[in-house]
């Protein structure tokens, strides 16, 4: 049995089961899930039944595919309903995902006290919506869960920790914070991959996701007006209408998600410039994303496929359009097929105009990892360069580029599943070094130019290629150039890292491990001295805080141990977070910038102190006060 042939949970309804268990179940619940897990399933409509054993079945009912209530999960032991196998595989099955209607209800917050306003001054203006206490209390209880995950890591937080961030991410949807309610959730399914070996989970993810929740939950005691709407969130993609479009189609692109669902998405553009989205995405992996593109675009009478939309037009009335640039395909949308343009033809020539590091830093603000979910924005860029030849990785071979202003660029595969036409196409490009393209790509946060290649012009100058679905033959390559421009000196080279890495590793280890194996490291100096030197005095403070306050244990007037500061040492832990992920993007930024001695360079070396500090304090000046001289204060 694995977790896709489950039904998913409804979160109050795992969180339920597990609170109901006694101490000494509570203790085996996660033997449980793993015994229930390598037993046969089977599904007859709307029931899913676990053979427990030879005479005895779970049943989870699931009318509308999820498993909304506790009394839907059924067991035929003599235990039941207080045994420890409807919380098992309550726990084993994928979370649903809440009702959407619940958390947009409006609702009348109660004012704090920091909103109250003076009676004797009614016609001052009115003070800035602030938190309701209901909600701080919510708050509350996702950062002590999420701080219990980090003091447990991966191996400690088993089903009982996780029930707990269950239980508060349902607290908190009920109470108006689904952004904080979602993160949650993430942190689950996250801890969840990682407890079962799922190879495509990444701690980079968790430690994002968590940090996520930790600051999201930190800010809601502490943020008033446009500020508290943000940290809030939505729980449904907003839709506005928009009047009448004229779009002009870019490309297409193949999406597979790591949970199943496959489709495509189609990129196209106003006459304005803004980029707007159609995408087609459903149950069905990377099958489905090479069959869809071919079929029709939901989108009002238009009868184009998505591939002849990415190369199209598209005359749409009654648009409705989300923050993030998706259209809508409402009842009231009418759409037509219209001519389209070339990349090189306006208006969609407007886009590649605008300099490689003002497009670098747009799609920064877009991609960062803890940005505004409705911030919208897109995290492509649309390049001119020159191809240089195969740069050989730890992670595989890419295709090494320059763009405007000499910057070299590395361009990596977006998907390598076999069925996709990635890898292919990316290797037949760097087979004809010296080739001029006009490319669209993704950017990945890197101390160097990175971009995953999504499309590109045809070699031959006639049309354009979408590097996912269509394939390039030899016979579409030019010749190989004469000569060919040796390429530049990489960031790595020559040994010039950026010292950073020093306190993400400390902060990427707390989570698999705990505060506890943080705690053990022992002297720090050697490592803050390399920070000093290279000009991150901020990281340099926050390494020994961390580690300082993952080693501190008091002990009473008997010697006894106290519990730890599960606390302080989550706010340092998510101080150090959020610092390196601001530096690093200001990094990021820094290396598309061109120079004038020649190619883009990474500023880390050891040498560039003072250029590193500015930035350090560029990407995060709420840092830039000294750490570790005293204790984090109050979370709200």
């Amino acid at each position: 049995m694995t977790a896709a042939q489950l039904p998913p949970v409804a979160p109050e309804v795992t969180a339920t089961l597990v609170e109901d268990l006694s101490p000494r179940l509570r203790k085996r619940l996660d033997a449980a899930v793993t015994k229930l897990g390598a037993r046969p399933t089977h599904r007859v409509g709307d029931t899913v039944t676990i053979a427990v054993d030879d005479d005895t079945e779970l049943r989870l009912h699931c009318p509308g595919g999820v498993v909304a209530t506790a009394d839907a999960i059924t067991c035929g032991c003599l235990l039941a309903p207080a045994c420890v196998h409807r919380a098992a595989a309550a726990c084993a099955a994928p979370t649903a995902e809440p009702e959407p209607d619940l958390a947009d209800r409006p609702t009348r917050e109660v004012p704090g006290s920091a909103s109250a306003t003076d009676p004797g001054t009614s016609g001052s203006a009115p003070s800035p919506e602030v938190a309701s206490p209901a909600q701080r209390a919510a708050a509350d209880a996702l950062w002590s869960a999420g701080a219990a995950v980090l003091e447990a890591g991966v191996d400690g937080a088993g089903a009982v920790t996780q029930s707990a961030l269950l239980r508060a991410a349902h607290t908190a949807r009920l109470r108006q914070l689904p952004r904080a309610a979602g993160a949650a959730l993430s942190v689950v399914t996250l801890l969840r991959a990682a407890r079962a070996g799922d190879p495509s989970y990444r701690t980079a993810g968790l430690v994002t996701a968590l940090a996520e929740l930790l600051g999201t939950a930190h800010r809601v005691g502490t943020a008033s007006g446009a500020e508290l709407a943000a940290v809030r969130g939505r729980a449904r993609r907003p839709y506005s209408p928009d009047g009448s479009l004229r779009l002009y189609g870019l490309f297409t692109e193949p999406v597979v998600t790591d949970s199943g669902h496959g489709g495509v998405r189609t990129w196209v553009a106003g006459s304005d410039g803004r980029l707007c989205t159609v995408g087609d995405v459903a149950p069905g992996g990377v099958g489905r994303a090479v069959g869809v593109a071919d079929r029709a675009v939901r989108l009002g009478d238009c009868s184009l496929t998505h591939r002849e939309l990415g190369r199209a037009g598209l005359a749409v009335s009654g648009a409705t359009v989300s923050p993030d640039g998706r259209l809508g395909a409402g009842k009231g949308v009418k759409a037509v097929s219209a001519k389209g343009a070339a990349w090189t033809e306006p208006p969609l020539a407007a886009l590649w105009e605008t300099p490689p590091s003002e497009q670098a830093a747009r799609a920064l603000r877009s991609t960062s990892r803890y940005a505004d979910p409705d911030g919208g924005g897109s995290d492509l860029l649309f390049l001119d360069v020159e191809l240089i030849g195969p740069v050989r990785e730890s992670g595989g071979t890419s295709l090494l580029a320059l763009c405007e202003g000499s910057v070299p660029v590395r361009l990596a595969v977006a998907d390598d599943d076999p069925a996709l036409a990635h890898r292919d196409n990316l290797m037949l490009l760097a087979a004809a070094p010296g080739t001029r393209l006009r490319i669209i790509g993704r950017l990945v946060p890197a101390l160097h130019p990175r971009l995953t290649l999504l499309a590109c012009s045809h070699p031959t100058g006639e049309g354009t290629i979408d590097l996912g679905l269509d394939r390039l033959r030899r016979a579409d390559l030019p010749d190989p150039a004469a000569h060919v421009r040796p390429a530049p000196p990489q960031p790595g080279e020559s040994g010039a890292h950026s010292p950073l890495y020093l306190l993400e590793r400390r902060v990427e280890q707390t989570v698999p491990a705990g505060r506890a194996a943080l705690g053990m490291l022992g002297d720090v100096t050697a490592e803050t001295w390399r920070l000093r030197r290279a000009g991150l005095p901020t990281a340099a403070g926050l390494l020994t805080a961390l580690c300082t306050s993952a080693a501190r244990r008091d002990r009473d007037l008997f010697g006894r141990l106290l519990p730890a500061d599960t606390d302080g040492f989550a706010m340092y832990w998510l101080t150090a977070a959020r610092y390196t992920a601001a530096v690093a993007e200001s990094l990021c930024a820094a290396a598309w910038e061109p120079t004038r001695e020649g190619p883009a360079a990474v500023p880390s070396v050891p040498d560039e102190g003072p250029t590193v500090r500015c930035l350090e304090r560029q990407a995060a000046p709420e840092f830039s006060q000294p750490v570790g001289q005293s204790q984090p204060g109050p979370r709200s």
